[in-house]
């Protein structure tokens, strides 16, 4: 059982910054802009508290947090805090380095490729990883921590997602064999692929980037991992399926049913305020 969790903040956030937030206030509309998604205000308290919050209450203790060109406004936010309710935390950042060639960060499996080269404890020892924008559950992150397998995600019911079918039908859909070893993940599938990836219980599942990973066995498969041919990025899916592939049985895929809100778009702000405000593993007053 793992203590160790890499929160990935360290993207561009340019979907938020590029999406309409036409019912949104004029404060949220400029935190949405020139902010980490991490740090957008929720309930007067930034996203990454009510995640670090559910984290902790998983028994999740060292903290690393992926940064890019927003590290700054970050190491301020926890400095100059007077919470005291993460007092039990050990919170390091991993600095994202950018290459001089470009202007965005390389990936997601390039930011745990430096997380691991920063700390390289990590490459010894198992650990959790899940973006800054997805607010998973207590069950969720501890279903992590317990669960046997060296690696592992939570494969989500799609049908239990509350967002709309055009964003659902964007998620990447996961194909488990019949012990629930991950066997593929496809983007985009056509409809005809579709029914080909429903699991043993004819459902259709999706990663919504929440992974447990033993640092020794995967570090490898992050060193190796290639751009991806257009989106120019090292894409975390791609070194876990190249590790798949090496390792058939690495990779348990634990079944859940339930909503992971997010913050991809403006619009996602309010609906993300109404599910703190009703959702009781997350209750607003616990901060």
């Amino acid at each position: 059982m793992t203590d160790h969790l890499i929160l990935l903040a360290g993207g561009a956030s340019s979907r938020m910054k590029k999406s309409s937030g036409a019912h949104i206030s004029e404060t949220q509309t400029t935190q949405a802009n020139t902010k980490s998604k991490a740090l957008i205000l929720l309930h007067n308290k930034p996203m990454i508290e009510f995640l670090l919050y559910n984290a902790m209450c998983a028994g999740l203790q060292n903290i690393y947090i992926v940064v890019g060109k927003d590290s700054d406004d970050f190491i301020a936010h926890f400095k100059n805090s007077n919470s005291t309710i993460f007092s039990s935390l050990y919170i390091q950042f991993v600095h994202q380095e950018i290459p001089e060639s470009r202007v965005k960060p390389l990936g997601t499996a390039d930011a745990i490729f430096q997380a691991l080269n920063q700390f390289p404890a990590l490459k010894q020892n198992q650990f959790l990883v899940c973006n800054c924008d997805n607010l998973y559950s207590v069950a969720a992150f501890t279903a992590l921590r317990d669960v046997k397998s060296p690696h592992a995600f939570i494969n989500y019911d799609r049908d239990a997602l509350r967002f709309s079918i055009e964003k659902i039908e964007g998620f990447a859909l996961t194909k488990t064999n019949n012990e629930n070893y991950l066997v593929d993940i496809i983007e985009k599938p056509t409809a005809e692929q579709v029914p080909l990836f429903e699991d043993n219980e004819g459902k259709l599942r999706v990663s919504m980037n929440i992974f447990k990973f033993d640092g020794e066995q995967f570090f490898p498969f992050l060193a190796s991992c290639k751009l991806h041919p257009q989106r120019n990025e090292k894409e975390l899916p791609a070194a876990l399926l190249n590790m798949v592939k090496a390792f058939p049985t690495a990779t348990f895929a634990i079944p859940f049913s339930e909503h992971v809100p997010d913050l991809t778009g403006k619009e996602d702000i309010l609906e993300m305020n109404k599910y703190l405000a009703t959702h009781p593993l997350t209750k607003t007053e616990n901060l």
